[in-house]
């Protein structure tokens, strides 16, 4: 429908906040109305991006028309806007593109309305009238018609009222089109555009067996809209990756601070597919994105996956790259005594999920004796594809305990080094034995050798070796090694 003149006999109420405003007068009609809406697509990344299209019907006229396009993102990227006439590309010319975004509002009004009079209604009901000189620094300057200056602070303000609305004034964020049309007549037209305040994020619950060895997975997509827009009945696409953005200038953002609604869909199916680099999540209904919500839908489960828990006691100095040889005795001491407690398992289809995973929060739960699941645990995972192990840091076991102690340190000779490590690790648990990983970081240079060691390790990388060692209940086993560094004089 066409946009229609604000013309009232009566002063419009418009509420600002705590302020009541007042305005009388009329707006100027845009051409081209607006006809219906043929469906909006949303394509949203898990970057703070959403990629919008809508498509909406207008009556033009021949010749000029100038088109106001509403409801768009308050966040949008007005860079990115493009506009195409689906009914007649060649013979609709885009002449001019504006995003429009001075809204209606106390502070506006008042910029605009200098030296104009207005009327001033404080929380007493006392009315004041006169030229407005200043509305900054939250307070109002008057001059009234004896010439008498009243500053009045806006915390004391009831009402606000001014004898019309000025134009160019909105009170949504539009995007406003001067067209060239060669015939008159119903148009369907595309616009699509870049908006900030979409996300999605992937939320996982996992439910271990008692025990340890499978696991059950529930996926859930994770919406947020805080772009300042309402999608209604909208086809969504959600892209799982990190396409390359390049930093944007100016941020558009919607007015922000209401608490959001959650809502959530938990039957609904989501079809997968690869596309380009990436993975695309289709989910296979309409859905209403509301601004301010958080709406969830699941979209991959998994039963009897098999899974496996491990320890892990890493008490050594984390490696950072080789740069000179380190002959401090004391650096990398650390006094760690915890142990680590892992979860994993695989995202193969043999292994019963076939899925891939996007980056997200996991949540792990476990049966207690009752039936009641506590979590153990919650971590958070990156993009993973199917057939790739997933591993997740739970918490320190509260049973286990290591330590890590040099007992030889000796510079052999101005290049070669030499020092010996004992590695304590204690189970005291009451009836169950544990397997602990002990990853070692040979931190001091590059050219290293074990000389002795009393269990056998595996070379993990460059810097790094690990031992496996198992450690019966009320046990404490001791792994020793020595490492001999030499380097270049």
């Amino acid at each position: 429908m066409r946009k229609a003149a604000l013309i009232t006999t009566l002063a419009a109420l418009v509420v600002i906040g705590a302020l009541a405003v007042s305005v009388t007068g009329a707006q100027e009609a845009s051409q081209g109305a607006e006809v219906s809406s043929d469906g909006v697509s949303l394509t949203i990344y898990n970057q703070g991006t959403a990629l919008v299209q809508d498509r909406r019907t207008f009556n033009l006229q021949a010749g000029l028309n100038t088109l106001d396009f509403t409801d768009v993102a308050a966040s949008i990227d007005p860079t990115s806007v493009s506009f195409t006439s689906l009914t007649d590309p060649l013979g609709t010319i885009v002449l001019e593109q504006n995003y429009v975004y001075d809204l209606v509002g106390s502070s506006a009004l008042l910029e605009r309305y200098l030296d104009e009079t207005v009327d001033v209604i404080t929380d007493d009901g006392t009315t004041f009238s006169g030229q407005l000189l200043s509305g900054r620094n939250s307070e109002i300057i008057l001059r009234q018609s004896d010439g008498q200056v009243v500053v009045i602070g806006l915390d004391s303000v009831r009402d606000l009222r001014f004898p019309a609305l000025p134009s160019g004034l909105i009170t949504r964020p539009t995007l406003r089109w001067l067209l060239q049309s060669a015939a008159a007549g119903d148009q369907h037209v595309e616009l699509t555009y870049l908006t900030g305040g979409m996300n999605w994020s992937a939320d996982y619950t996992v439910l271990l067996a008692t025990d340890n060895i499978s696991l059950d997975l529930n996926g859930w997509v994770t919406l947020n809209n805080t772009s300042g827009a309402s999608f209604s009945d909208a086809q969504v696409k959600l892209i799982a990756g990190d396409v390359n953005r390049l930093p944007q200038n100016e941020v558009f953002a919607a007015d922000g601070g209401r608490a959001v609604e959650m809502a959530a869909v938990p039957t609904e199916q989501v079809e997968q597919r690869n596309f380009n680099e990436y993975q695309l999540y289709e989910i296979n209904r309409p859905v209403t994105v509301a601004d301010n919500e958080t709406k969830q839908v699941e979209f991959v489960t998994g039963a009897n996956v098999p899974a496996n828990t491990f320890f892990v006691y890493d008490g050594g100095y984390p490696f950072y790259g080789y740069y000179s040889p380190i002959v401090d005795q004391y650096y990398g001491q650390t006094g760690i005594t915890d142990v680590q407690n892992w979860l994993e398992f695989s995202t193969g289809e043999e292994d019963g999920l076939g899925a891939d995973l996007p980056a997200g929060r996991i949540r792990v739960y476990q049966e207690d004796t009752d039936g009641a699941a506590l979590l153990i645990g919650e971590n958070t995972i990156d993009h993973t594809p199917e057939g790739e192990d997933v591993q997740i840091f739970l918490g320190n076991a509260f049973d286990l305990v290591g330590e890590h102690i040099q007992t030889k340190f000796a510079l052999l000779s101005s290049t070669v080094l030499e020092e010996t490590y004992e590695i304590h690790l204690r189970n005291r648990k009451d009836d169950q034995a544990v397997e602990i990983r002990v990853p070692e970081h040979l931190f001091r240079w590059s050219n290293w050798q074990i000389v002795e060691a009393s269990h056998d390790y595996t070379q993990l990388d460059a810097s790094t070796i690990e031992f496996r060692v198992t450690v019966q209940p009320g046990e404490e086993q001791v792994i020793t090694y020595t490492v001999r560094y030499s380097w270049p004089g």
